[in-house]
This record gives C-alpha cells, sequence and structure tokens, in this order.
C-alpha cells in the first residue's frame, strides 16, 4: 500500500521543499478505495498568528488501490505555513499529519512545514560551487611586516606552535591578550596554497581594532586592527585574492561592542572620544542600556566587558547601516559580504536594515548569519524568526548538517544521518540552500578530528584539553573519520567550508585550544591533498552548483549500512556519490537493479565495472546515471 502522503515525492507534493511566494504547489493524498469519505478531504493551512484555510481536495486519479485526491496553493505571503489533511468518514473527523521526517498517517502526529519565501529572493552566484576556508586571523600565517600603533597592553608572542593563554588571573578574569601575529600579509602570502587547495572564498574572523585576541568586542568598527595591518592592506588583500579566483567575507560583530572601544570606553583609552561609560552626553550614550549608570548595564551573555547594543537606534543603524557607514566602507575596500555574528541577537528590524544596505551597495554581496539550529523555524526571544524568507539573510552557518555527518561518521544510524540533512534541504528556500556554509569545524567549537576519534571533553577542564592531544592510532584513526566527514561535506548542498588547519592535520578542543597556530612545516600533506582532490571532483561535477538532491534509498533500507548514497541531480544527467563510514572495502553489486529508477550508468570517480561498485575503506565512489522517475 502507497503511504497516504509523502513529502519527498513529487507525486504527492510537486514542489520539493519550500516554494516561492506566488508560486502554484499541488497537494495530493492517497486514500484507500474502501475508504468513502463523507465529503471531499481538505488540506488545512495556517501561519501563526492567522486563521486556518480549508483547501478542498477533489479526486484528480484513480489507482489500482486508491483514489487520489488533489488541490493547487498559490501562497501570497512569505513566511512559514504549517498545514495537515482531514476529512470525515462515517461522521468520524480524520487527521493526516506528520509521522516522521516526511510521511503522513491518520493520528496524532506533528504539523508538516511549508516555507514560502519571496518571489524575488535571490542569492549571490559567486559562492555558488565554490568551496570556504574560515581563517582566525592570529593564528594563520605571519608575515615579517613590522606594525606600527599596536596599543598597549599586547603580548606579541614568538612561540608560534605554543598553546595559547587559557589561564585565569587572580580575580578570575582571562585577560586573551597574547598574539601570535598573524596578519593581512601573511594571509596574502598563502594565496598560491589556498588557490591550489581550491578555495573561492575566505571567511576571516573579526578584523576590527579590538584589544582581545578574538577580536569579536569591537573597539573600533572603522580601522582594521593594527596587529593585522591597516585598512589599506586589507583592501590590498582583497585585491590580490581576486586575482586567485578568492573573494573574502568578514565578520560583523553588531550586537555588542567592547567595553574597552571608543564608543564604551570605559578604560579611557581612547582619548579622542567621549564614550557612553564616561558621560551620559556622549553621542553614544543611547546605543547602550543602562541599569544603574555607570557601571550596571546589559551586557551579552552577562560579560560586563561586551556591551550590547540596542540595535534598532536610529543612530546605531545609520552608523552601520547608512551610505558613509561601516557596512559600505568595507564594502568599498573590497570585502564581498558579511558573516553576522549571534545573528539571534539582532532584531528584525536591524537585519532588514542590514540586508537593505548591503544589496543596494551591491546585490551580490554576501550576508551569512550564524544560527545554530533551523534557521527556517527558529524563534529567538519569543518571536518567529525571517533569516530565510528574502528580507534578511542570503544563508547561515549549517550547524545541522556538521552535527548530521560527525554522528554518522562515528556510527549512527544511516537513517538518522538522511533525516537530519532532508529536514534542512525542506525547509529551507532553495536559494539559501546554495549558498549554505557547510562545516565540520569553527572556532567556537572542537576540531573535528578531535571530535571524531578524540576523548569527550565537555566534562573536562581546560587544563586537560590544553594538554592533551591524539595519540599515534586516534589520529590515524581520525584521519581517516574526518576524510569521511569531509566528503561528505564537500557534496552535500551547500558550499564547503574549511576550518583552518583541519586539512593540515591541526588538532585542538574547545576554544582556545581549537585556534592554535596553522601548523606551517609540519603539515599533514597526504590530507592537504586530499582535500585538494575532493576540491578538483566538487569543480568538475556542474550539478554541485543546483540540482535537486536526494537520497537513492528511502528511510532505514539502504544499501550498506555503512555506506551513505545520495545523488546530485542535473538536467542532463545525474551524480551518485557513495560514501564508505568504515575501515572494510565495500563492493556494491549489481547497482542498476538495486537503482531501478535510474538508467545510463556510468563510472566518473573511483572502481565502477560491470554494474558493480567498489569503495575503498573511508572511501567515496560517484557514477553518473539518469533518473527515469
Amino acid at each position: 500500500m502507497k503511504p497516504i502522503y509523502d513529502t519527498w515525492n513529487l507525486s504527492y507534493k510537486s514542489i520539493f521543499g519550500a516554494v516561492r511566494q506566488f508560486e502554484t504547489c499541488r497537494f495530493s493524498i492517497r486514500l484507500p478505495k474502501e475508504v468513502v469519505p463523507d465529503f471531499p478531504p481538505v488540506l488545512v493551512l495556517f501561519r501563526t498568528g492567522f486563521k486556518e484555510r480549508f483547501l478542498t481536495m477533489n479526486v484528480s486519479a484513480e489507482e489500482e488501490d486508491c483514489f487520489v485526491y488533489s488541490c493547487d496553493y498559490t501562497p501570497r505571503y512569505s513566511d512559514v505555513h504549517y498545514y495537515y489533511f482531514s476529512y470525515t468518514c462515517g461522521g468520524i473527523r480524520k487527521y493526516i499529519k506528520k509521522i516522521n521526517c516526511h510521511e503522513g498517517a491518520e493520528g496524532d502526529g506533528s504539523l508538516f512545514q511549508l516555507t514560502v519565501y519571496a518571489h524575488n529572493y535571490e542569492t549571490p552566484d559567486f559562492l555558488k560551487g565554490g568551496v570556504m576556508y574560515q581563517i582566525f586571523p592570529d593564528r594563520f600565517c605571519k608575515s615579517e611586516e613590522v606594525h606600527e600603533n599596536i596599543p598597549e597592553g599586547r603580548v606579541l608572542r614568538e612561540d608560534w606552535y605554543g598553546t595559547p593563554w587559557y589561564k585565569p588571573d587572580h580575580s578570575g578574569h582571562v585577560w586573551n591578550n597574547d598574539y601570535f601575529g598573524g596578519d593581512f600579509k601573511g594571509i596574502q602570502s598563502k594565496l598560491d596554497y589556498l588557490e591550489d587547495l581550491g578555495v573561492t572564498c575566505i571567511y576571516l574572523n573579526p578584523i576590527f581594532e579590538s584589544h582581545e585576541n578574538h577580536r569579536y568586542n569591537t573597539a573600533d568598527y572603522m580601522k582594521a586592527d593594527p596587529m593585522l595591518g591597516t585598512n589599506d592592506e586589507f583592501e590590498e588583500l582583497c585585491t590580490e585574492a581576486k586575482k586567485h579566483g578568492i573573494s573574502i567575507i568578514i565578520d560583523g560583530v553588531f550586537s555588542h561592542t567592547g567595553a574597552d572601544s571608543r564608543y564604551f570606553n570605559k578604560f579611557g583609552r581612547y582619548k579622542d572620544s567621549v564614550g557612553a561609560y564616561q558621560s551620559k552626553e556622549s553621542p553614544y550614550y543611547d546605543w547602550y542600556s543602562f541599569i544603574n549608570y555607570p557601571n550596571e548595564y546589559e551586557s551579552w551573555w552577562g560579560i560586563d566587558t561586551l556591551p550590547n547594543i540596542w540595535e534598532n537606534n536610529e543612530e546605531y543603524t545609520e552608523f552601520i547601516c547608512g551610505k558613509e557607514g561601516v557596512l559600505h566602507y568595507w564594502l568599498s575596500k573590497g570585502a564581498a559580504g558579511f558573516r553576522l555574528d549571534v545573528a539571534d541577537e539582532l532584531p528584525d528590524q536591524f537585519l532588514n536594515n542590514l540586508r537593505k544596505s548591503v544589496k543596494s551597495f551591491d546585490k551580490d554581496k554576501m550576508i551569512i548569519g550564524e544560527v545554530w539550529e533551523d534557521a527556517s523555524n527558529k524563534e529567538s526571544y519569543g518571536v518567529k524568526r525571517r533569516y530565510l524568507l528574502g528580507d534578511q539573510l542570503d544563508s547561515v552557518m549549517n550547524y545541522p548538517f556538521r552535527e548530521a555527518i560527525i554522528n554518522f561518521v562515528k556510527g549512527g544510524p544511516a537513517r538518522d544521518f538522511i533525516y537530519s540533512v532532508m529536514t534542512i534541504l525542506e525547509n529551507y528556500p532553495k536559494p539559501s540552500i546554495d549558498v549554505l556554509m557547510n562545516f565540520v569545524s569553527t572556532h567556537d567549537i572542537e576540531r573535528a578530528i578531535n571530535r571524531l576519534a578524540g576523548d569527550y571533553c565537555d566534562d573536562k577542564s581546560k587544563e586537560w584539553m590544553a594538554e592533551h592531544y591524539l595519540d599515534d592510532e586516534q589520529y590515524k584513526q581520525g584521519k581517516n573519520m574526518l576524510k569521511v566527514a569531509m566528503a561528505l561535506m564537500f557534496f552535500l548542498p551547500g558550499v564547503p567550508s574549511i576550518y583552518y588547519g583541519d586539512e593540515a592535520g591541526l588538532q585542538g578542543y574547545k576554544d582556545p585550544f581549537n585556534r592554535r597556530c596553522y601548523p606551517w612545516g609540519s603539515e599533514d600533506r597526504e590530507l592537504i591533498s586530499y582535500v585538494a582532490a575532493l576540491s578538483r571532483v566538487r569543480k568538475s561535477i556542474p550539478n554541485m552548483k543546483s540540482g535537486r538532491t536526494y537520497f537513492v534509498v528511502n528511510d532505514g533500507q539502504t544499501i550498506d549500512e555503512r555506506v551513505i548514497a545520495f545523488t546530485r541531480q542535473g538536467d542532463e544527467q545525474d551524480y551518485l556519490i557513495f560514501v564508505n563510514r568504515s575501515a572494510d572495502e565495500v563492493i556494491l553489486e549489481n547497482i542498476p537493479q538495486i537503482l531501478y529508477r535510474f538508467t545510463d550508468f556510468g563510472g566518473f570517480n573511483g572502481k565502477y565495472e560491470n554494474g558493480c561498485l567498489t569503495l575503498s575503506p573511508y572511501g567515496y565512489g560517484i557514477i553518473t546515471a539518469k533518473f527515469k522517475g
């Protein structure tokens, strides 16, 4: 018996996933012939805060064992919609709701989600099909440049391979004032390396002047940190990167500033500026929310060195988003866009203004938000967020994929992986999926190689994290598992983002040990070559820029539990990608028979002969085929 409803099947829902505003989508359910409704079934659809709509479903087809009931819906409003189906039989009301990731059945299930995005929602082309590389600027590469006007209180370390300072002082404060000297010129000197790796976009953690090495406590939005270089040197970096086919996006930290900044100026560092802490007459006073002036004020997560900004303050909005503001200034210097720190902390109106500002400068500039959950239905501070509906972000950091990849590689059920990935692909608009920032490591989480093969660290002290490295056997295993994770990251929809050093075998548990310096001179060259090869294979597949992705087997019925298989669909042909997470060689026989909905099979990458695909331990293989329907 066929399912009553299945969102993955185009014969039930004519458009997979999110729907563009004013685009007509057909919904169909299949009821057994012995079920005779008293009245035609209805599609019940609503938006939060609005009344339900009831759309009548009429018989559209008769099949061997069921009748198909269908209706069309053309959404007028960009929003997250929820829906279910209902009918009466013998006077008894029946409900068809969601029972798993994609199927509907009678009973007490949950609601289906339909994301409707703005009809004019488009995202920049430059990132589609590309490869991103995230750099923590202080720790990637140090030039021989002598920088001037370095603020006091900083310690420039000479031990490039040393452990970042992490111990608090006698008052319990960690100053984060040790610097290793990475700079713009250093990054510029490695552009050849990044190009060879296949990188097309660099994402830089904060570059604005700040007085801690992470630079998330902005001190001056209009000035590059002197340890990194000058504003002109940043512009030169962008110019030179372009010659290598590489764009650069930068971190935008707009929810808070540093207490030690020209805007708050708690410690009086900025003699030419009257900060909000110093005077209620300060031009910046209204940016902040004081509880008991001057020492009690709202701060980010209660950290008093990070006073919160009231982003919708008109003067602050103009300062950031105006024609002479921060966004336009750095875009004019060559930045290709912004990654927005803690996007959850930024109110809708500010995000609306930010998008208008960036896109008015150039519609092809990028806006990526830091969101840790499903961004399509995220609620923060009691507000349903509109990140991906077309008037705010281009896309987000894809934490759900990261967790799905890590869990699968560590031995989790293939079905869980499929469901996690497909949920995001269903809920997110296609324009945002095309530029999703996929990763397995960042500056905020432990490096993937440690998460995969190392000890559990959430219950460990900073001292433990500082002292622990993978032993030789763990490293070998972690490297193999990282290859699997990288392959999934590179071939799933979105844009793979390599956290600097991951490709070189750099280790590290949580902050600051995930921010060690790049191991120049002791890189894992074999791993670098593997990642570069992934980039070349990815670039050779035109379908990486667009086309539907789906898993070639559904639910828990995998070809082999050790293997995940999915397609990158195209107009001319599909590319079927098989990834082996195990230490075993896996031989998949009779591929054309197993994948009977495809035809015209051919080899592309790996060993495919006579309908048999051989996958090496921790390896992948790709074959071409054509989907029959």
